[in-house]
């Protein structure tokens, strides 16, 4: 197959580590050489390798800079009908950062994802650390305010420690609360930049709050979301879910395996995810491991926890059924 020579070095990667890749995983072997490269070995296998490099190419050619993940993302995906989905995908740019960089989302898990926020009022964005749960909401609810669909954007967590005691902390409130709420901020920033998110702040139009401060409001015209849900109590989550007012959209975001309530507390999320399924203009979005876009080795970990808490919840199985019988 012919890869351009202006397009070459960013599918081979670095010292050609996206080839080299490629060709570890699917056991076979590549030779560039003006411009061509040649693929040897399996059948099948050639022809995957030869799948995954026509849509790198395609990338390229659109100017994204090739990373890891999507080699692996591509990798994953075995079949031509879904390589080609993944790289349309490419197309659906949410919004751009104050650096031009465009936000899109990069695995089938968040184009669901992308997608149940378009067509529902609320949304539950489920899944491990690193799936854009989070910065993808928050690119939704920029989008819609920059298009006068909402009149402003509310975000707010529960402000509890994550496993530690932090004691009290100095300053007037809003540099109490400020520690909790800063991943809020990073993704803010990034993609407004400060001043213009200063300015909305002052103006009233974006608001970044506690959840106990929440209690008493009807939120109407709003883009609201609730970051690291796993975190409230159910009693929390209730009075949240019932704040959404007309014309308001809600974004629930969570990972159930890193709550940090106590042992005996019951977590709002799975509540909600119990109570709430199969009601109308209401989304459950499950992103797993395979939806990771940090760095490669984060999506290593997210599973090794995975396969652990599954081995580990076994003994305690067989142990309440054999409660049970007895």
């Amino acid at each position: 197959m012919e890869i351009p020579a202006e397009h070459e070095q960013n599918v081979f990667g670095q010292f050609d580590s996206h080839i080299k890749k490629i060709e570890r995983t699917l056991q076979v072997t590549a030779i560039a050489r003006d411009g061509q490269l040649k693929i040897s070995g399996n059948e099948a296998a050639v022809h995957r390798a030869a799948i995954i490099l026509k849509q790198l190419l395609e990338l390229s050619r659109r100017k994204n800079i090739i990373n890891e993940q999507n080699v692996n993302y591509l990798l994953a995906v075995s079949e031509e009908e879904k390589a080609q989905a993944y790289v349309e995908m490419d197309k659906s740019c949410i919004c751009r950062t104050i650096n031009g960089k465009p936000v899109k989302p990069k695995t089938f898990g968040q184009k669901q994802y992308v997608e149940a926020i378009q067509n529902n009022k609320i949304v539950f964005g489920i899944g491990p650390a690193g799936t854009g749960k989070t910065y993808l909401a928050m690119a939704m609810a920029i989008t819609a305010f920059r298009n006068d669909e909402v009149s402003r954007i509310i975000l707010t967590r529960p402000a509890i420690e994550a496993g530690e005691k932090l004691g009290f902390l100095p300053g007037d409130l809003q540099s109490k609360i400020d520690p909790y709420l800063r991943p809020l901020y990073d993704a803010l920033y990034q993609i407004m930049g400060p001043e213009s998110f200063q300015k909305n702040m002052e103006k009233g139009l974006i608001e970044v709050a506690p959840l106990a401060y929440m209690r008493g409001r009807t939120l109407d015209n709003a883009y609201i979301i609730l970051d690291e849900a796993q975190n409230t109590t159910p009693a929390q989550m209730k009075m949240f879910l019932t704040r959404i007012g007309f014309e308001s959209k809600v974004i629930v975001t969570g990972d159930s395996t890193q709550k940090d309530l106590p042992r005996d507390q019951k977590s709002g999320l799975e509540v909600a995810a119990e109570v709430l399924k199969g009601i109308e203009d209401i989304a459950f979005c499950e992103l797993t491991g395979d939806d990771v876009v940090r760095h490669p080795l984060v999506q290593k970990i997210v599973q090794a926890y995975e396969a652990y808490e599954k081995k580990a919840a076994k003994p305690k199985k067989h142990a309440a059924a054999r409660k049970a019988r007895s």
